[in-house]
């Protein structure tokens, strides 16, 4: 298919953008940034007339694939700094890897890519109101809850990141800091829990991908494009470690406010897409 020079332009200035978004989200907000790479995917992959049946489902499995470099290289980071809450990285990591399981399986299943968005609409929603209106100081409790429940918030972050293409960084660290859980440590654990996450999503997403090869662009695998991967994980792996030193030392707000809009105006696009 050919794309004329002044679009392929805008794709790949759009890809390096995404790949220094990814980067800078993934150590500022402990999130993996596929908020910003499935959108990014999904005009790309329109471009190259991948069917909708199967495009979201292509973005995710991608997403998921950058995010795993760069949610690790951003856990050393902030480890580094001795911030991550071993406990929660325990109590987490299972619950967490049975939710991307079973996003794996709807991926596998789903008749059309309309979940996926509705997901994404969803999800972010809850981003963007805890991004604007919730602040780090609103407290359910001033601890933890019992294993019963963290496992019940773990899954369902698993599952609501793996329809949405996202490491679960932004779900997670609301929970811990409506537990008490200072902000900082909060997103260094999030950072953390995104790697099983990830690893688990890439997996499940492979195997999902595997019947639909037929309906999916050259050098995927399975619902992984490593084209989209080799295009946008070197530059957000490079920049994470940058935006962890952000986190520590600036204030977020300015950067919670622009996030949120990129994500209330991408629903918006995923949204008109489905009327």
């Amino acid at each position: 298919m050919a794309i004329p020079i002044q679009e392929l332009v805008w794709l790949v200035l759009g890809v390096v953008a995404a790949g220094v978004a990814t980067g800078l989200l993934a150590g500022v907000f402990g999130v993996g940034g596929g908020g910003v790479v499935v959108p990014v995917l999904f005009e790309i992959f329109r471009l190259y007339g991948v069917p909708d049946a199967v495009r979201m489902q292509l973005c995710i499995g991608t997403s998921l694939a950058v995010i795993l470099p760069t949610a690790w290289r951003s856990y050393r980071a902030h480890q580094a700094r001795g911030a991550v809450i071993p406990k929660v990285m325990r109590q987490w990591t299972w619950p967490i890897v049975g939710g991307v399981l079973l996003g794996s399986v709807i991926a596998a299943i789903a008749p059309s890519s309309a979940v996926f968005k509705l997901a994404f609409i969803f999800i972010a929603a809850i981003i963007i109101a805890k991004m604007w209106f919730i602040s780090d100081r609103w407290h359910i409790a001033p601890d933890l809850p019992s294993y019963p429940v963290m496992a019940g918030y773990g899954f369902a972050i698993g599952l609501g990141s793996s329809l949405m293409g996202i490491s679960g960084g932004s779900p997670a660290t609301l929970v811990l800091t409506l537990y008490g859980k200072p902000i900082h440590n909060a997103v260094a654990t999030s950072a953390g829990v995104g790697v099983p996450l990830s690893i688990a999503g890439v997996i499940g997403f492979i195997v999902a991908g595997l019947p639909h090869l037929a309906q999916l662009p050259p050098l995927s695998l399975g619902f992984v494009s490593l084209i989209g991967v080799a295009a946008i994980a070197p530059i957000s792996t490079w920049v994470a470690p940058l935006g962890a030193r952000i986190a520590h030392a600036l204030p977020r707000r300015w950067l919670e406010i622009a996030f949120g809009g990129f994500l209330f105006l991408v629903s918006a696009r995923f949204l008109q897409t489905l009327i």
